[in-house]
């Protein structure tokens, strides 16, 4: 990779909305981390394709950053070029079969995009209430909260190819969604925007909806940390990881064995703490750093693995880390 401190000033000029040495540590919900060597905020799909062809041409990393609501970014920061969408649009299409159409751009904050919904009398998103993040972010993970997933709902999608710069409409195939998975994570494309396809409500109906939609994320306030948080830190088990049964079931829900050890509101390094709330959340208390997370998260992958033999993997996207900073089941057992 070509070191980012050979790219001239002029160069950086041809893309004037692309800046130089950006904190990172006030754009993520943790509020750590160090800067972005490069970053941008795209508001229009042209701009986009402009940061994509400047990343290409001097050889950098990408990353995009959508809320900052489930990633944790390294203390040195990130050394390559930042993408914050902020392509806003939203259009709704209404059929005469009693559904909608709604294409919201990659940069919509998903908490936005409900809240218009149930203005126009559009039902199905409101599932996912007092869930933070993006469109891009939420399509990128699959955002899901119990039986609900988004890819129920998205039928239609405009990317663009990291490498030819190419635009494309898919369908909800090409996404190839799975739990917390989607062909975005593969990092060769990009999300501008996506389409959904909801249901038409009445007043009463939406009334109904607009109530459940505050309840829930009432419940979520009171349930799980609202800031300095990644939400939850380590993802459920795949099921053939686990062999532990309850009843007749396996056991995958990785909070089950983290509630074993008693860290809820205990256990600490530095300012970073696992919240009283959940013992599968970490929070940063004021003054925390990144390393201070991980020592926690390191800490919690030992007890479930000295007890149970498993080793809990990030559900939290790691960014900027030169060396992978987490436990793998292979470094833990002794040789």
């Amino acid at each position: 990779m070509q070191s980012t401190t050979t790219i001239k000033e002029t160069q950086i000029n041809t893309a004037p909305f692309i800046k130089q040495s950006v904190t990172l540590q006030d754009k993520t919900w943790f509020q750590t981390g160090g800067p972005a060597k490069f970053y941008c905020e795209p508001t229009n799909n042209q701009e986009f394709k402009v940061a994509l062809e400047f990343a290409k041409e001097h050889q950098l990393e990408i990353f995009i950053l959508g809320a900052g609501a489930n990633i944790l970014i390294s203390d040195d920061g990130f050394d390559g070029l930042v993408i914050r969408p902020q392509m806003k649009t939203l259009n709704f299409n209404k059929l005469v079969d009693g559904f909608a159409l709604v294409t919201a751009g990659a940069g919509v904050l998903f908490p936005d995009l409900i809240n218009s919904c149930l203005d126009q009398h559009v039902l199905g998103l409101e599932e996912f209430s007092g869930i933070p993040g993006t469109v891009g972010g939420a399509t990128f993970i699959n955002l899901h909260f119990f039986k609900f997933l988004l890819s129920q709902f998205l039928v239609s999608a405009t990317v663009i190819h990291k490498q030819s710069l190419e635009t494309l409409n898919v369908d909800q195939n090409w996404f190839d969604f799975g739990y917390n998975q989607s062909k975005l994570q593969d990092h060769e494309y990009y999300l501008l925007d996506a389409t959904f396809k909801l249901n038409q409500a009445t007043e009463l109906e939406t009334a109904y909806a607009r109530g459940r939609s505050s309840e829930m994320i009432r419940y979520r306030a009171w349930r799980y940390p609202s800031k300095n948080t990644c939400g939850s830190f380590f993802r459920n088990f795949h099921d053939h990881e686990v062999s532990h049964y309850v009843g007749d079931k396996k056991m995958i829900f990785v909070a089950y064995y983290l509630d074993n050890f008693g860290t809820k509101g205990t256990l600490k390094y530095g300012d970073a703490i696992v919240s009283h709330q959940h013992a599968n959340m970490l929070v940063n208390l004021g003054h925390a750093t990144s390393q201070d997370i991980i020592s926690v998260a390191r800490e919690m992958q030992q007890m479930v693995y000295h007890k149970f033999g498993l080793v809990p993997q990030p559900e939290c996207l790691l960014v900027g880390f030169k060396e992978y900073p987490l436990y793998t089941k292979a470094s833990l057992i002794k040789p």
